[in-house]
């Protein structure tokens, strides 16, 4: 899908502000960063506009962030951008657009955590708190958060491309992490909050652990093991035990073999991504490859890890 037509300039954010928000127009205004959906400009010290200008999915994901963001923000620890003001398709810009709070910090593909145990705890407790049952009538994943075994044909894809350009030495051990996941038994328990995309340019640190999450598009209804794939690419090298002991309630050994899974697809598609060159789309950086080849070396070298059943409610 192409990026919108029409060139996002300061100069259009601004009128875009003074037609719809006018008490918002004069506030400093600067890029902040172009991501792969959307567009994002600070406004004050404070505040972001969030801009559609690629996938055309980018509409609703974020009228999706403007209708479920503010209910579940209050109850996380972690900072997180809760849409303040909606902006309404019009002459100047055809597609939705929403005015955010700015959440500080350095995304974790350009600084990642360093301090591991406090990293591993803030990403247990903030995954803790996310993951409660969601009302009916909650999003649902673009395919994520279902089974494994639907994802087949990407992680062989992927699996296929990285190998052929030499970027990955072990491709068996990672098909058999892979095969293992999509054996372990499915979810049975309630569909739970996820934010469905936790690579390491969607949450931010500062001083050596986590400080913020972004990015909710993908925010729906599943199953956690999506979710909890995170620490094997988000965290220090032996913090992984520390983020399960710390999640509550304790993952069970099948939603742990899913979330191997689930790594190993969230690897895979950022290395495909930041280095054998995916065109076309904006978006995928060369940062985002090291944190990956470090979740699939982690994935491939460490013996699953049992617990009990998890007491869901």
């Amino acid at each position: 899908m192409a990026r919108t037509e029409i060139e996002i300039t300061a100069e259009l954010v601004r009128d875009l502000l003074r037609d719809q928000h006018p008490d918002l127009a004069d506030h400093p205004l600067r890029l902040g960063a172009r991501g792969w959906d959307n567009q994002l400009w600070r406004l004050g010290d404070d505040l972001a506009v969030r801009l559609p200008w690629a996938t055309l999915s980018a509409d609703a994901l974020l009228r999706k962030e403007h209708a479920w963001l503010p209910v579940l923000a209050p109850h996380l620890p972690l900072p997180v951008p809760v849409p303040q003001r909606l902006g309404e398709p019009s002459e100047r810009f055809p597609r939705p657009w929403i005015v955010t709070t700015w959440v500080p910090g350095s995304p974790a593909d350009r600084a990642p955590a360093t301090r591991a145990a406090e990293a591993a705890d803030s990403l247990a407790a903030f995954l803790t708190a996310l993951h409660r049952p969601a009302p009916e009538g909650a999003p649902a994943g673009r395919g994520r958060g279902g089974p494994l075994a639907d994802h087949a044909e990407q992680f062989a894809e992927q699996l296929a491309s990285v190998t052929e350009l030499g970027l990955l030495p072990d491709p068996d051990a990672v098909r058999a992490v892979w095969e293992d996941a999509v054996a372990a038994p499915g979810w049975a328990g309630p569909a739970l909050w996820l934010h469905g995309d936790l690579h390491p340019a969607n949450i931010l640190t500062a001083d050596g652990t986590f400080c913020g999450v972004i990015d909710f598009g993908d925010l729906f209804a599943g199953d956690p093991a999506c979710d909890l794939a995170a620490p094997w690419v988000l965290l220090p090298d032996g913090a992984v035990d520390r983020f399960y002991d710390a999640y509550q309630p304790a993952a069970d050994t099948a939603t742990l073999r899913r979330a191997r899974g689930w790594a190993v697809l969230k690897a895979l598609a950022c290395i495909f991504i930041g280095e054998a060159g995916v065109h076309g789309r904006p978006g995928g950086k060369p940062t985002w490859g090291p944190p990956a080849h470090a979740a699939l070396r982690r994935l491939t070298t460490t013996i699953h890890r049992s617990s009990s059943p998890a007491p869901w409610k």
